[in-house]
């Protein structure tokens, strides 16, 4: 059997290539911890911001229904655009007082470089939050409780081993 070297050469390109594109990636278990509010359940989303303010992925959202998606206004605009499949990231919305645990998976490519972590929250028929919560993709400030703004309380997220 004899094997071609252009097969050989077309054969290493490709697992090449596919090894390179898979981004090396860390898990992290984030709690949110709420404030205590009367209404309904919040609707929070957790995306990944460039250096250069801009949105660049949703690792997360907490809200079932779709239709509630445009109270989270800025997201809602971006998101649409992408049309980002956000069947894998999705969960239940959380109430005033409650906390939600979630563990969010960063690309380590991202840490140290000017990326950010955004949560942003909405409640029916109440103010929306744009930055409820922002943290610097650093290895220092990564992993410490960040307070929110708005019905977040605080944010703190711990690496997976």
């Amino acid at each position: 059997m004899k094997i071609s070297f252009k097969y050989l050469l077309l054969t290493f390109i490709a697992v090449a290539f596919s090894a390179s594109s898979f981004a090396q990636t860390s898990k992290y278990k984030c709690m949110i911890q709420m404030i205590s509010y009367q209404g309904e359940a919040a609707y929070v989303v957790v995306s990944l911001i460039n250096p250069k303010g801009e949105y660049e992925k949703t690792i997360s959202v907490l809200g079932p229904d779709k239709q509630w998606y445009n109270t989270l206004k800025d997201w809602y605009k971006f998101q649409s655009k992408t049309k980002e499949k956000l069947s894998a990231v999705t969960g239940a919305s959380v109430g005033g007082g409650d906390r939600a645990m979630r563990t969010l998976e960063i690309e380590d490519s991202k840490l140290n470089k000017g990326y950010k972590l955004r949560f942003e929250s909405a409640v029916e028929e109440q103010k929306y939050h744009v930055t409820d919560v922002e943290i610097p993709l650093t290895t220092e400030a990564i992993t410490e409780r960040t307070n929110g703004k708005g019905y977040i309380r605080f944010v703190k997220l711990n690496k997976v081993q």
